[in-house]
């Protein structure tokens, strides 16, 4: 039968590694939203105000960026030393659930934002209406047809900036895919700090 001491060490151990991938993640979400603040890597339309609202927000670096990174350092800067480990466990528990708001701010945001489609120059005329070049959301109202399925709409509405379709559908996949990772390390990092805190009542810490 394994020992309660046996059973702390695989907790704190675990926690560590679950600490060292939800900073990595974060560092992660962090690097796509940037991406999206500069489509083809251009500053141009960042200077000019011509960034979609849902990257502008910007929840992959306060969100699963931010938030993520900080409960992961609280959890690997010791938070399961043997000094009052109940202590350090409910402080994980408490960081956890930051992540875990992070996680699904980011989760939510991208699933938005893929639905929304990109921020881009569009022709109206396209749509029927009358001829003019715009910028806006063309794919958010178009009925009867689901951009993400038809790729012939990603080179035939967007005019600029060029390839805005697949540098958002991208990074914002990349994100929602992070932060989907982020919110099954929390769970997992959820359960193991209980663990830990129960083996840690049983010692009287």
């Amino acid at each position: 039968m394994l020992s309660f001491p046996g059973v702390m060490a695989c907790s704190r151990t675990c926690s560590r590694v679950l600490g060292l991938s939800l900073g990595t993640s974060s560092l992660c979400a962090a690097g796509a939203n940037i991406a999206l603040l500069f489509p083809n890597w251009d500053v141009t339309y960042l200077m000019r105000g011509l960034i979609g609202k849902h990257a502008m927000l910007g929840s992959g670096l306060w969100g699963g960026g931010l938030m993520v990174l900080m409960a992961a350092t609280l959890t690997m800067r010791g938070f399961f030393s043997k000094s009052a480990p109940c202590l350090h466990i409910l402080t994980a528990l408490l960081s956890s659930g930051l992540a875990l708001l992070g996680a699904l701010i980011c989760f939510v945001t991208s699933g938005v934002a893929l639905k929304d489609g990109p921020f881009c120059m569009f022709d109206v005329s396209f749509f029927n209406q009358t001829q003019a070049w715009k910028f806006g959301y063309p794919f958010k109202d178009l009925p009867n047809r689901n951009y993400l399925y038809d790729r012939t709409l990603w080179t035939d509405v967007c005019l600029e900036p060029s390839k805005a379709v697949v540098w958002h559908v991208t990074f914002f996949s990349t994100i929602l895919c992070i932060s989907l990772l982020q919110l099954l390390l929390v769970a997992i990092h959820v359960v193991n700090s209980i663990l830990g805190l129960f083996c840690s009542f049983w010692e009287k810490c």
